[in-house]
């Protein structure tokens, strides 16, 4: 072959802070062949996906709020990733999160405190927790496998969360919709911008990407954790407790989901409905790695994907294309960033002399 992929001495740094970049201008490109192939004008739908959406203020702030889910489920799944611990059950964390948080106000819907938010955070923390706990305690006593584990899980939480909404907690003067109640005015999240919708859980991703930096990269455990994900066995010679790293990776991936689940209810939506399950604990995976697993590519990463988000529901609009485009756009950019990883250990060689040599050798 003229081509050949060889080994790198070691591996390249420059790749991994460039192969995002080179996936997310792939993807852009492989857009344009997109709507050429479904018959749209490909600069005029580039422009209605990628420009529309945030023209204005107002764009702008639904790109920050969709970026906020994806901020803080994106951080926690960062924290066990850096060890090896595959938490790909973020999305029912997020479920679970906003379930402990509607419980709370719903049972306390009376009650106008300025305690009932931070009792919703604090709930939805620890239903996200709770959840992810269930995956930590199999693993670590059973050797069962988390990825299949937080995954089935999933599918448990989003039952779990329409029995609930077509049931106890079905609103009754709901139109018979599947929802529940719509939450008193102290159990939703002050707005930070008047005539929008973004509010203080903005503040609260960006809290929680601050704290996850330190953590990562400048506390002693996040140096165990990379160290365990890097090299296990230096890591079991060091002493450092594998049960612990896994624990510490899948409850901080759930806390996080659970937050975000939390911010959800209590911010655009107000309630509990079905449609709960939005897919952020499963775009947040593409968000961690998009972000190599930094607090600060995280946050331009999740920026990134709530543009993909806005810009699905501007093609449904105005270019007659199901939302579920952004879908597509999502899974082309994880499998660029997946072919540009390729090269962080792997360059091409052209091998041209030895394809000739073997070429003279056949034919004489």
């Amino acid at each position: 072959m003229l081509l050949r992929l060889e080994a790198r001495p070691e591996a390249s740094r420059r790749m991994r802070y460039l192969s995002p970049v080179i996936a997310v201008v792939l993807t852009l490109l492989g857009s344009l062949i997109l709507f050429a192939a479904l018959g749209k004008n490909p600069i005029e739908s580039f422009k209605v996906f990628f420009f529309n959406p945030v023209h204005d203020l107002y764009g702008m702030s639904e790109l920050l709020l969709k970026a906020t889910p994806l901020m803080l489920i994106g951080v926690g799944l960062a924290v066990g990733y850096r060890a090896n611990v595959w938490n790909i059950g973020a999305e029912g964390q997020f479920i679970l999160g906003a379930i402990s948080a509607t419980g709370v106000a719903l049972h306390y819907q009376h009650v106008a405190s300025v305690w009932l938010l931070p009792a919703m955070v604090v709930a939805g923390a620890i239903g996200g927790a709770l959840w992810a706990a269930i995956p930590a305690f199999l693993r670590t006593r059973f050797r069962a496998n988390e990825i299949l584990v937080t995954l089935m899980l999933v599918y448990i939480a989003q039952f779990f969360g329409s029995w609930l909404v077509h049931g106890p907690w079905k609103n009754p003067e709901g139109f018979n919709f599947p929802q529940t109640k719509m939450f008193a005015d102290s159990a939703l999240l002050p707005l930070l911008i008047e005539g929008t919708r973004l509010n203080t859980a903005f503040l609260m991703a960006l809290t929680a990407l601050g704290v996850g930096y330190v953590f990562l990269e400048r506390s002693f455990y996040g140096y165990q954790m990379q160290v365990a994900g890097q090299a296990d066995a230096a890591a079991r010679y060091a002493g450092y407790s594998a049960q612990r790293t896994i624990w510490i990776g899948l409850l901080a991936g759930g806390a996080m989901a659970g937050v975000a689940g939390m911010s959800e209810v209590a911010g655009p939506m107000g309630q509990l409905t079905e449609s709960i399950s939005s897919g952020y604990g499963f775009a947040a995976i593409i968000v961690a790695f998009v972000g190599r697993l930094n607090p600060i590519g995280i946050c331009f990463a999740s920026l990134l994907m709530a543009l993909l988000f806005l810009g699905g529901e501007q093609a449904q609009q105005f270019i007659n294309l199901p939302s579920s485009i952004s879908k597509v756009f999502q899974g082309m950019l994880l499998f660029f960033l997946l072919a540009s990883d390729l090269f962080i250990s792997y360059r091409l060689r052209f091998d041209g002399a030895a394809t000739w040599r073997k070429f003279i050798w056949k034919t004489t």
